[in-house]
C-alpha cells in the first residue's frame, strides 16, 4: 500500500470515528433531555451547548468542517422542515406582519447589531455587519413547542413560524451579501445590494416553483413512499445547490420548495399513511441536525485561549446580547403598529410582547457563523458573540416564556382539545371496526355467538365514547370547531387522493387543480 493510500485511509477512519462520535452524543444528549421530566423543562439544544462546551473544555474536537460546507450541509434539512410544517392557509391570513416581521425586521435587526457593536466595542464594521446578519435570523423551535403543549392560540404559533421561517432566508441571503466586505471583493452600495438581493430572491423562488411543482406533479404517478421521501430529500439539497450554481439563494429556493411540497405536493401526490411517514423522516432530520449544530457552537470555542481573548469579548456578547434585545423591541412593537393600521385582525399588545421575548436565536445564527471563512480575522468573535448571545436566549428567554404566556394569560385549551381529538379518533376507528364486522355477518367461518358478543362489545364502547364527546361538547362549545376542521381535512384529502388515483390510473393526464379549496375559502370570507 503507497504512503498516500495509507494516509487516505487513516484520514477517512478518523472522519468517520468524528462522525459517529459527534452521532452518539447529540443523540445520548437529545434523548436524555426528553426522558427525565426535570431536563423536559430545559430546551434539549441548551443541554448540547453545554455539553460541546464541555468536551470541549477536556479538549476532545468532535468534527473540523470547512466553513463552506456548514451551510450546505445543515441549512437544507432545517429550513425544509420548518417550510413542510407550516400551513399555506394560515401563513396566508397573516402575510402581511409576517413579511414586515422578516424583511424589514432583519434589516432593522442587522443594522441596529452592528451600529451597536461598532459604536460601543472596538469591533470594526465589517465584522459586525456578519454578527447582525447571523443575529437577525430567529429560531423559536423550543417557544414554538411550548406553545402547541400549552395552547397558545394558532394565530400566534403561526406569527412566530412564519417570521422565522422567512427571515432565516432573508437573513442568510443578507450575510451572504454582507461577506464580500470583510474578505475585500466587494464594497458596500445601496443601490447594487438592493439590487442584488432582489436578484437573489427572484432566481431561488423561480427555481423553488419549478423544482416544487415539478415534484408534486412527479408523485402523483406512482405511491411508493420510500421514493416519495427520498424524492423530498434531494429535492432540499437539490434545490439549494442548483440554485446557488445558478446565483440565486438556495435558502430561499428551498423554503419555496419545502412549502409547495408540503401543502400542494403531499395533498395531490401522497396518500395520508406516506405524507405521515415523510413528516416523521424530517422531524427527526431537523432534530438530528439541530443536535449537531448546538453541540458544534460549543465545540468551536477555544479555551486555550480563554483568559486572552473570550475575557475581553465579554463586553462584545453584553453590547450584543443588549441590542439584540432592543431591536426586537423596535420590530415587533414598532412593525407590529404599521401592520395594525392595515389588518383587521390586530396583533394586541400581549401577543406582540409574547412575540418579542419569544424571539431566540438558535441553529441557523449558529451554522451562520460557523460558515464565516477563516481568512477573515474577526471570525473567533463573530462565533463567540453570536454563541453568547444565542445561549442568552436559550437560557435566559426560553426558559421564562412559560411564565410570560401564563402571566400574560396565553395559555389556551390545548389539554382539552387535545383529548377531544382523541375521543374523535376513537369514534372514526369504531365506526369503521363496526362497518368491517358488519361486512362478516353472513361468513360461515365465524361462530355466530362470538360475532354477536364482539359486535355487541364494539357498540358499548362506541356509546360510551360518544357519550363523552356529548358530555365535552355541552361543556365546552368552543370544541365543535374540531369536527369542522377534521371533516374539511378529510374532504380534501378525498379529493386530492382521487385526482391522484385517476393519474396513476391513466384516467386523468392533467391535474386538476383543488375545487374544495377554493371553495371553502370563500365560504370562510363570507
Amino acid at each position: 500500500m503507497s504512503m498516500e493510500s495509507a494516509i487516505a485511509e487513516a484520514s477517512i477512519k478518523q472522519n468517520l470515528e468524528q462522525f459517529l462520535l459527534v452521532l452518539s452524543v447529540s443523540l445520548t444528549v437529545a434523548t436524555i433531555s426528553r426522558l427525565f421530566s426535570w431536563f423536559r423543562q430545559i430546551p434539549y439544544t441548551l443541554l448540547l451547548v453545554i455539553v460541546g462546551l464541555g468536551l470541549a473544555f477536556i479538549d476532545i474536537r468532535l468534527v473540523n468542517l470547512s466553513p463552506e460546507l456548514i451551510l450546505e450541509i445543515f441549512l437544507p434539512p432545517l429550513l425544509f422542515e420548518a417550510a413542510w410544517n407550516i400551513r399555506w392557509r394560515d401563513l396566508k391570513q397573516n402575510w402581511f406582519p409576517v413579511i414586515l416581521f422578516a424583511i424589514f425586521g432583519v434589516v432593522i435587526s442587522v443594522v441596529g447589531i452592528a451600529f451597536a457593536l461598532s459604536k460601543f466595542t472596538i469591533l470594526p464594521l465589517s465584522t459586525a455587519l456578519l454578527v447582525g446578519a447571523s443575529l437577525s435570523a430567529t429560531d423559536p423551535v423550543s417557544v414554538v413547542a411550548l406553545f402547541r403543549e400549552l395552547g397558545a392560540s394558532k394565530r400566534l404559533t403561526t406569527l412566530m413560524e412564519g417570521e422565522s421561517l422567512f427571515n432565516d432566508g432573508v437573513a442568510v441571503v443578507a450575510f451572504t451579501l454582507l461577506l464580500g466586505i470583510p474578505l475585500g471583493t466587494q464594497t458596500f452600495s445601496l443601490p447594487n445590494t438592493i439590487a442584488s438581493f432582489f436578484a437573489f430572491v427572484g432566481i431561488g423562488v423561480g427555481l423553488g416553483c419549478i423544482i416544487g411543482f415539478g415534484i408534486s406533479y412527479l408523485t402523483q404517478r406512482f405511491d411508493i413512499p420510500l421514493v416519495e421521501q427520498s424524492l423530498t430529500l434531494v429535492s432540499a439539497y437539490g434545490t439549494y445547490l442548483v440554485t446557488e450554481e445558478l446565483g440565486g439563494s438556495g435558502v430561499i429556493g428551498v423554503v419555496t420548495v419545502g412549502i409547495i411540497l408540503g401543502n400542494f405536493g403531499s395533498r395531490i401526490g401522497m396518500n395520508p399513511r406516506t405524507r405521515l411517514l415523510v413528516s416523521e423522516f424530517w422531524e427527526f432530520l431537523a432534530f438530528f441536525v439541530n443536535s449537531i449544530v448546538f453541540l458544534l457552537i460549543g465545540d468551536q470555542i477555544q479555551f486555550s485561549n480563554l483568559d486572552r481573548d473570550f475575557i475581553d469579548d465579554v463586553n462584545l456578547i453584553l453590547v450584543a446580547i443588549a441590542a439584540v434585545v432592543v431591536t426586537r423591541i423596535v420590530v415587533i412593537f414598532g412593525l407590529g403598529a404599521i401592520s395594525n393600521i392595515f389588518i383587521k385582525n390586530k396583533i394586541n399588545l400581549r401577543e406582540q410582547t409574547i412575540l418579542w421575548w419569544g424571539g431566540l436565536r438558535g441553529s441557523v445564527s449558529i451554522a451562520l457563523a460557523l460558515s464565516v471563512p477563516v481568512a477573515i480575522s474577526g471570525r473567533i468573535e463573530v462565533i463567540e458573540i453570536v454563541f453568547g448571545v444565542v445561549l442568552f436566549t436559550l437560557l435566559i428567554q426560553g426558559l421564562t416564556t412559560k411564565s410570560f404566556l401564563q402571566t400574560l394569560d396565553l395559555i389556551g385549551d390545548q389539554p382539552l382539545r387535545q383529548e377531544y381529538s382523541e375521543l374523535l379518533a376513537r369514534r372514526v376507528a369504531l365506526r369503521r371496526v363496526i362497518d368491517y364486522l358488519i361486512k362478516l355477518d353472513d361468513s360461515p367461518e365465524i361462530d355466530s355467538e362470538f360475532y354477536r358478543y364482539e359486535k355487541e362489545l364494539v357498540k358499548g364502547q362506541l356509546k360510551s365514547v360518544e357519550e363523552a364527546i356529548t358530555k365535552m361538547q355541552q361543556e365546552n362549545p368552543p370544541l365543535r370547531s374540531l369536527d369542522m376542521e377534521q371533516l374539511r381535512e378529510q374532504l380534501l384529502d378525498i379529493e386530492a387522493d382521487t385526482y391522484a388515483e385517476l393519474i396513476r390510473s391513466g384516467r386523468l393526464s392533467n391535474n386538476l387543480s383543488p375545487l374544495l379549496t377554493e371553495i371553502i375559502a370563500k365560504a370562510s370570507e363570507n
